[in-house]
């Protein structure tokens, strides 16, 4: 399935979650879940507290997918969106404290590598994305890998950079402008 079809599929998941439809919600978590776990995950640095954003992160879609407009985002980056807020907020509560598990514990972890097709579908995807942020103004592309990759909010990112708030969300939403034509081109 290629990606217009999927994010066309997923849109209309969306629409139908926000009118209620239980199986909707289904298949959304189907589709969405590993990627949003990730995010959650690289977040909050703790499996067990990402779980429970996770479990935040699809309520919220619950209750709030008629906000969803995707006429200004695709549904991925909205879920992805909801997902990042949600897990720098408990983080911010300090409802998120890392831990260092037990020995005993990697005994269940499992290989959760992609095969080899998907491992170079990735590897191209991201190598796609760094060319992409590359070609941006630096001050743009550093504040985009720090929002969206290391989870630093607009007031962090202004503080940071000594620049007014206003400053910051206008330099990531330029740069996120042209970092889309560059990866729709």
């Amino acid at each position: 399935m290629d990606a217009d079809t999927a994010r066309r599929q997923l849109s209309a998941a969306l629409a139908r979650v926000a009118a209620g439809d239980h199986g909707a919600l289904k298949l959304v978590y189907e589709e969405t879940s590993a990627k949003l776990f990730g995010i959650c995950l690289r977040i909050l640095r703790d499996r067990g507290h990402a779980e429970d954003a996770l479990q935040d992160v699809y309520l919220t879609v619950w209750r709030r997918a008629e906000t969803f407009d995707p006429g200004k985002a695709s549904p991925i980056t909205w879920l992805v969106t909801v997902a990042r807020n949600i897990s720098i907020d408990r983080l911010r509560s300090g409802g998120s404290v890392s831990r260092v598990a037990p020995i005993e514990e990697a005994v269940d972890v499992q290989d959760s590598r992609p095969n080899p097709a998907a491992a170079f579908e990735t590897a191209e995807q991201s190598k796609r994305l760094k060319d992409c942020l590359d070609q941006l103004e630096e001050r743009a592309s550093n504040a985009i890998r720090a929002a969206f990759l290391d989870g630093l909010t607009y007031d962090e990112l202004a503080e940071r950079s000594g620049v007014p708030l206003g400053t910051m969300k206008s330099i990531i939403r330029r740069g996120l402008i042209k970092l889309k034509g560059c990866l729709e081109a």
